[in-house]
């Protein structure tokens, strides 16, 4: 039986992705035009395309979520400019692959040829294999184009940073997948068999991952089902997306702010979805509740002091239950939060105690706190004027 995309046509062009390739494979752009989601950067006002226009390419750090394009983005740009693309995955490579890569990139400026040199998952590489970098991009031997999907400021060297420009990919919004869902039915020579709901929910389950939507494409044009699917169908056929989450990195740091930013403007709903989003990830409650507790105290203070009596209760009511009993608890206290008035006062006040009593060094109150008329001839108090 002939596979997905036809075994018996003949063999890709050299230099293309071989027949039968992957679907994401096939659909990978041929020129930073084609790129979809990152005009920020690719447009004629961006980043990248200020830097092909002008024919002059800085060494840059590519930072975003899997599937927005930074391999491709990295391959088009080293033909944009004319330049030898050399990759590198700091997962397979050493200090061996390394010098290797850089003796080559000498020989390569010796004949007159300039070399981009691509790194994925740069972010694996430690400090010292960092460091390696520096004299060889300071000599502008190569063009140094990092990938990571980790925050650089806390996965590279400041010296590296330095060197190099930070440019931010953003997850693929509904416009770039629904491009790329068009895109795969051409290739593939036929509509998808899915009723406009469907349509949406799989562009949704992909979460601004591209090379995740098209390979849930591949899985069910393989299927070779023939009546359009509802949201539930697909649902059924295709496995479920498992939550993008780290215990200590970007997505633990970004859900967090998610959710507390959710609570500052009151949207119950939204603060909800954030917190079930590290629950079911796989987070531990007590440290949502942690969060929850300061929370209260610093975001709704004296604005509601009952905030933080209830948070209280919720942590003791977890640990006395645990899970899945005790989440209720997390619950009633992420509701209350959202609901509740907001005031900082206590926390700014704080704020500027604290900062008062580092810079006089003194343990009496400002002259200019009010005295108790009976004690007016007395030496400083700590209590007066509180």
């Amino acid at each position: 039986m002939a596979d997905l995309f036809g075994a018996d046509e003949a063999p890709a062009t050299p230099g293309g992705p071989a027949a039968g390739a992957p679907l994401a494979e096939r659909l990978r752009p041929k020129s930073l035009s084609d790129v979809v989601g990152q005009d920020h950067l690719t447009g004629p006002e961006g980043a990248i395309g200020r830097m092909v226009a002008a024919g002059q390419l800085s060494s840059i750090i590519l930072w975003g979520p899997p599937g927005t394009g930074k391999t491709t983005i990295a391959r088009l740009l080293a033909e944009a400019v004319n330049m030898r693309f050399a990759p590198l995955s700091a997962v397979f490579s050493g200090v061996a692959d390394l010098k290797k890569a850089f003796a080559d990139a000498e020989k390569m400026a010796a004949a007159g040829k300039r070399t981009l040199l691509f790194v994925d998952e740069i972010h694996r590489f430690n400090r010292a294999q960092q460091d390696g970098f520096l004299p060889y991009v300071e000599r502008g031997t190569v063009v140094l184009v990092g990938a990571t999907t980790e925050n650089p400021s806390f996965a590279l060297n400041a010296a590296l940073l330095s060197r190099a420009q930070v440019l931010v990919l953003h997850r693929l919004d509904q416009a770039a997948m629904a491009t790329l869902l068009d895109r795969a039915e051409a290739e593939v020579g036929k509509p998808l068999p899915l009723t406009p709901e469907a349509r949406e929910a799989l562009t949704a389950s992909a979460d601004g991952d591209g090379r995740f939507l098209l390979n849930q494409v591949e899985t069910l044009v393989a299927a070779g089902i023939a009546d359009p699917l509802d949201p539930a169908a697909l649902a059924q056929l295709l496995h479920r997306r498992m939550p993008v989450y780290d215990k200590d990195r970007d997505g633990h740091y970004n859900l967090i702010s998610a959710l507390h930013k959710a609570l500052r403007g009151s949207d119950p709903q939204a603060a909800l979805y954030y917190m079930a989003r590290m629950l079911v990830a796989g987070e531990e409650p007590l440290y949502v509740l942690r969060r929850l507790v300061r929370f209260a105290s610093e975001d709704v203070g004296l604005a509601d002091p009952q905030a933080l009596v209830q948070c209280l209760a919720a942590k003791d009511a977890y640990q006395f239950l645990g899970s899945p009993e005790g989440e209720l608890a997390i619950v009633q206290a992420c509701l209350y939060l959202a609901t509740a008035p907001k005031s900082n006062a206590a926390y700014a006040a704080q704020k500027a105690a604290f900062a008062s009593a580092r810079d006089t060094g003194s343990l009496a109150p400002p002259a200019e706190h009010p005295q108790r008329p009976d004690e007016a001839d007395e030496g400083p108090r700590l209590w007066r004027g509180l």
